[in-house]
């Protein structure tokens, strides 16, 4: 009887996001691990020797496999389940890693990383929805905030083992981080919502009620009247029996469904959240950290010294943000920091610029590295993190996977996108034209997302739904919601790819 009451619904919320987040740290690990392997395969004596093109690629490739792991996301977690979904994403990645400890070549380099980045692309669809349904909405925020701060200190981590070991080593070390993470979600039990959603009400009670305890009965309540409403309208929908009237009647509710603003509006957000995540600079200084205190600082500079500052800055940062987003509504944390994010940016290239030119003297540095510390801050505490707490808050429950999954292959996109062309970029505009491209997208995005946004601190995930629809959905409309599984469903029972399901 002790032990059950020392073990409080809160403290079963933190096990359940300690799997979630490290998988999630995975992926810091696998960015960062970037600046390790391609500063050791650049060194004289290199086993796998590379120039700045295959170095781009070895960086980059992952941003194109989170594009098939964010198409393989939504189907995995809607046919068998968030916890099983979460368990096959940490298999690749452990490949990877072991690949990547043995290769000798730079083709199986190559292929490890796209390995690891359909673990990413999996992961990052599945991350935000998993603990949105496993927490409660007073503690939802600080625990999709621990993504960030996971992230966080696995880039340190990863940073700091690859300035003293081998990249050999640092790969076998971060292949252990992830099978301690395996035995965590064996041992998490399976998403509320997604059960309620297969008709399994009693798995679902006992998982709800394990994971929250007996407070939250209202939530439960209605988790398994809209499942009740929506399997229904699943049923009445199957006893057409002529295959055309039934393809028919699907494609004319999907027509309607995506016109919906419930389905439209969250995904349109994300894109623009995610163009500020993965725009705010974060990459550079992340993947290349090392280039970019070359061009603010200069090259007699402690330089390894320097990124493990602005690693330990980041997990400071991002450990703030878990208590002014408990404090702090949404809104007002992603104008404030994205603003300064903005700014910090332009100060970037405003110091590159002066100090390229000669308007500043070359031994000059303090002021370059302050301002990478407040781009640093701006990045830690809201336009990166908020991304993953975002994510995992406006998606309705009928199509979450779905849109998640669209939403989040534009993140894949940015990260590909943005990794990729920072050499050219460097090397054809420099730093400070870079950053004005980054300002200017970051702009654009924010006033995108200050018009479409509601609050969504505090509330349940029903209560956004309803305000992105208007009003509370009727048993009525449920029926056309519910088109995007069946439409996915009957075209996955036949074997073909029509390009309207994706």
């Amino acid at each position: 009887m002790g032990t059950e009451k020392w073990i409080t619904p809160f403290l079963k919320q933190c096990f359940v996001t300690a799997g979630v987040s490290l998988n999630m740290a995975g992926s810091g690990l696998v960015v960062g691990f970037t600046t390790a392997l391609l500063q050791q395969l650049k060194s004289p004596g290199s086993i796998i020797p590379i120039d700045d093109t295959s170095g781009s690629w070895i960086a980059a490739i992952p941003g194109i496999s989170l594009v098939f792991g964010n198409f393989i996301a939504p189907t995995t977690m809607s046919r068998y389940g968030r916890k099983s979904a979460n368990l096959i994403t940490i298999v690749p990645l452990m490949v990877g890693w072991a690949a990547i400890y043995f290769a000798t070549n730079i083709t199986v380099l190559l292929l490890a990383r796209f390995l690891q980045g359909l673990c990413m692309g999996m992961c990052t669809s599945l991350a935000s929805v998993l603990l949105g349904e496993y927490t409660s909405p007073k503690n939802r925020g600080v625990f999709l905030m621990t993504i960030s701060v996971s992230i966080a200190m696995a880039v340190m981590s990863v940073h700091c083992l690859g300035s003293y070991f081998s990249w050999q080593t640092t790969a076998l070390v971060c292949g252990c981080i992830s099978f301690v993470d395996l035995f965590i979600v064996i041992y998490s039990p399976e998403s509320p919502s997604w059960l309620a959603e297969k008709g399994k009400y009693d798995a679902c009670k006992q998982s709800f009620r394990w994971l929250r305890g007996d407070q939250e009965e209202e939530e439960l309540r209605r988790i398994i009247e809209a499942s009740i409403h929506l399997r229904e309208a699943k049923a009445e929908m199957r006893k057409t029996k002529s295959v055309i009237k039934k393809f028919r009647n699907k494609v004319d509710d999907f027509k309607t469904t995506v016109k919906k603003k419930e389905f439209l509006k969250p995904i349109i957000i994300m894109i623009h959240i995610y163009i500020l995540g993965q725009w705010s600079g974060i990459n550079m200084l992340v993947a290349y950290p090392i280039d970019l205190f070359k061009k603010m600082v200069g090259k007699d500079c402690n330089i390894p010294l320097l990124v493990l500052t602005l690693d330990v800055h980041r997990i400071i940062a991002n450990t703030t943000a878990l208590y002014v987003i408990q404090k702090v509504k949404r809104r007002t944390i992603l104008g404030v920091t994205v603003c300064i994010n903005i700014l910090a940016l332009l100060a970037s290239a405003a110091y590159s610029y002066s100090k390229e030119n000669g308007y500043m003297p070359a031994d000059e540095f303090s002021i370059g590295i302050s301002i990478v510390h407040i781009h640093m801050f701006a990045v830690a505490t809201g336009s990166l993190p908020l991304c993953f707490i975002i994510a995992g808050e406006i998606f309705p429950l009928e199509y979450r996977s779905l849109a998640g999954g669209i939403s989040v292959l534009f993140y894949s996109t940015n990260l590909f996108v943005t990794i990729k062309t920072v050499p050219l970029l460097l090397s054809t505009i420099d730093l400070y034209g870079t950053y004005i491209l980054y300002a200017s997208l970051m702009v654009y995005s924010l006033v995108v997302v200050w018009y479409l946004l509601p609050e969504t601190k505090d509330r349940t995930l029903q209560d956004i739904e309803d305000e992105f629809r208007g009003r509370p959905l009727s048993p009525e409309e449920l029926k056309s919601v519910q088109l995007l599984a069946s439409l996915r469903a009957y075209t996955t029972d036949r074997r073909c790819s029509n390009p309207v399901v994706v």
